[in-house]
């Protein structure tokens, strides 16, 4: 059984930072990609950031130059660095992991981003 949690949500003031991560536990063969998610209120769910088993990346437009992702393959881990934060970056942020062409998700992580 395949688990994903994620860590490190909260609420900051616009400009400033936070840091995601979601460790992945149980059994996993042939990761494809991990990443995340986000849903703001109202709005459909939509990809974030994501990075692949090789390391090649893909983000938002919304995010790009200010959200990095990374990944610790050993440890099955991925982290987003999200810096000068912005209301609209409100969101549940759900990590995501691909294997074997199955998607896994965790609980989401609600980041809140004040003006």
């Amino acid at each position: 059984q395949v688990q994903l949690v994620e860590s490190g949500g909260g609420l900051v003031q616009a400009g400033g930072s936070l840091s995601l991560s979601c460790a992945a536990s149980g059994t996993i063969f042939g990761i494809n990609a991990m990443g995340w998610y986000r849903q703001a209120p109202g709005k459909q769910r939509e990809l974030a950031a994501m990075i692949t088993a090789a390391g090649d990346t893909n983000y938002a437009d919304s995010v790009k130059g200010r959200f990095t992702i990374s990944r610790d393959a050993a440890k099955n881990t991925v982290n987003l660095q999200m810096n000068s934060l912005k209301p609209e970056d409100t969101a549940i942020y759900y990590c995501y992991l691909v294997a074997l062409g199955r998607v896994y998700w965790g609980q989401g992580t609600q980041v809140t981003v004040s003006s």
